[in-house]
């Protein structure tokens, strides 16, 4: 009996042990298992119901979840109003006032099919969204109508912008056969099809040509009936086929030729003018010249073609000697800096006086978009004439210098233009310092305060604003230190007057006195 209490135990005891390691295996191997996802919607999965706080996704039953973007959760809320939108007008007002109402239902468009309501309620904080099938109420039916009807309404919508784009679109197999084509790329082709001939499969390729590189712009020109128009190809692969967009570039190429067009009349209205044009970029290269820039600067055409740099340009104008030589290198390096400165402002503007004896007028000024122009004026000769001019003046101005009678010529409005060195020893000033103000009228003045009280300076002053033929005539005026002044009036070409003055010798003082003019008109 002891030996079959013994077995007994045992076995027992072996049972228990297999028990316990069984347990020990199963707590192990689930808790390898990953753990399912936890949902407030265990019991209803086949709805289709959204549960947000605020704008953020707490939960969705599987149904919901697909009609939103995959991975967008955070964005979940801006996504399902972008879906449910179309279908239910108003939705977005309405859910702005559900945490005040607390409730809401709203019926689909009705061009959704089968029909749907939208129940929302708004509790403690949470927001929770039920679509339902208003045609049918089993529960099943309902996930399922709920999820196909916002699938269809997409695929409806995308299939509408598609067949009303503008731009032609198509996907082509391998081979280049069109295997798709939406409504624009239909219509081009129904036009150039033969009178009487209907579109039919398969569908006529109407770009013909390289392909290209994927996603850069080839332009081809499609000859309709109508005349020629003109687009950018865009071939994007997608796998084995290949999908094509033909973007319209009529307006594009018009643009592009009359710019052409512009810039050739440009280049022959410049290639007449005398002055040298260099056009810059904002970059700083030369983009347009003329040959007079050629001609001015002694630079090679193949150099300015090669676009050189607004420097290099200056660098080989100074190697040729076209640019004043600057005292240091370093110093005409920081003269460069400042002339782009100056003339991307409308500033610059020199005269540069070459080695070679040449002088040029520089002028820098700004154009659109940061470019900059500069032109080239060679103006020796009007420089040359202008020291000629100058030099004259010099020497008539030495001339009446150096004539000992005090000399003043007015011009025909009455105007000082000249008076000599004798002059300003008489009359105590020189008028030439303020000529704006040395009129016939203010000079008289001047006289007047200095002379004896005499009737001279009115005919003075007639004589020299009267316009039409004049006779020379003579009249003394004595000054207040004692001087006899023998003033003469004599008119000169184009309405001028000269006036001199001089003072009476003692042999001429025993002579008959001279009258004024005006005394003499007056006692005739």
């Amino acid at each position: 009996m002891s030996a079959d209490w013994i077995a007994a135990f045992g076995m027992v005891l072996s049972a228990a042990f297999v028990v316990v390691a069984s347990l020990a295996l199963l707590t192990a191997w689930q808790s390898r298992r990953p753990e399912a996802r936890v949902s407030l919607f265990t019991a209803d999965q086949l709805a289709t119901v959204f549960l947000f706080d605020g704008d953020r996704l707490l939960d969705a039953t599987p149904t919901a979840r697909s009609l939103l973007p995959e991975g967008e959760d955070g964005r979940a809320w801006t996504g399902l109003l972008a879906r449910l939108g179309p279908m239910f007008p108003g939705l977005g007002q309405m859910l702005e006032g559900l945490p005040v109402a607390g409730q809401m239902m709203i019926a689909s468009d009705p061009s959704v099919v089968p029909p749907m309501i939208l129940q929302g309620e708004h509790l403690t904080g949470l927001t929770r969204l039920t679509m339902i099938d208003s045609s049918v109420e089993q529960r099943q039916g309902v996930a399922d109508s709920a999820a196909m009807t916002a699938l269809q309404h997409e695929v409806l919508a995308q299939r509408a912008v598609l067949a009303r784009a503008p731009v032609l679109m198509w996907r082509e197999a391998e081979g280049g056969r069109v295997i798709w084509a939406n409504h624009a790329y239909l219509i081009r082709a129904t036009e150039l099809l033969p009178v009487g001939e209907d579109l039919s499969w398969p569908l006529p390729k109407l770009f013909e040509g390289p392909d290209g590189s994927a996603g850069r712009l080839t332009r081809i020109k499609l000859q309709m009936q109508g005349g020629a128009e003109w687009f950018d190809l865009v071939r994007v692969p997608m796998g084995d086929e290949v999908l094509c967009y033909a973007l319209a570039a009529n307006s594009a190429v018009q643009a592009e030729s009359a710019l052409r067009e512009f810039m050739q009349t440009l280049t022959k209205t410049f290639a007449d003018l005398p002055t040298g044009l260099a056009i810059f970029d904002r970059a700083r290269v030369l983009q347009l010249f003329n040959p007079a820039l050629v001609d001015l600067t002694s630079l090679s055409p193949d150099f300015l073609i090669s676009r050189p740099t607004l420097s290099s340009v200056l660098d080989a104008m100074r190697a040729k000697a076209m640019i004043p030589e600057p005292k240091d290198y370093r110093s005409w390096r920081k003269q460069l800096t400042k002339l782009e400165e100056e003339a991307s402002m409308g500033l610059f503007e020199e005269t540069w006086s070459l080695p070679g004896g040449q002088t040029y007028r520089v002028i820098g000024r700004p154009h659109p978009n940061g470019a900059l122009a500069f032109l080239f004026e060679d103006i020796s000769s009007e420089i040359t004439r202008t020291r000629r001019y100058r030099a004259d003046l010099e020497l008539g101005q030495s001339v009446i210098d150096a004539v000992e009678e005090a000399v003043a010529v007015f011009s025909q409005g009455g105007q000082l233009v000249m008076s000599n060195l004798a002059y300003a020893n008489l009359w105590n000033h020189d008028p030439a310092v303020l000529l704006s103000d040395a009129s016939i009228g203010t000079l008289c003045a001047w006289w007047r305060d200095h002379s004896a009280p005499s009737l001279l300076w009115d005919d003075a002053t007639d004589f020299v604003s009267s316009l039409g033929d004049r006779t020379p005539w003579d009249g003394e005026v004595r000054l207040l230190d004692g001087r006899l002044l023998v003033c003469r009036f004599s008119p000169l070409a184009g309405g001028a007057t000269l006036i001199t003055f001089r003072a009476r010798t003692m042999a001429e003082a025993t002579g008959p006195v001279l009258e004024p003019l005006g005394s003499r008109l007056r006692m005739a």
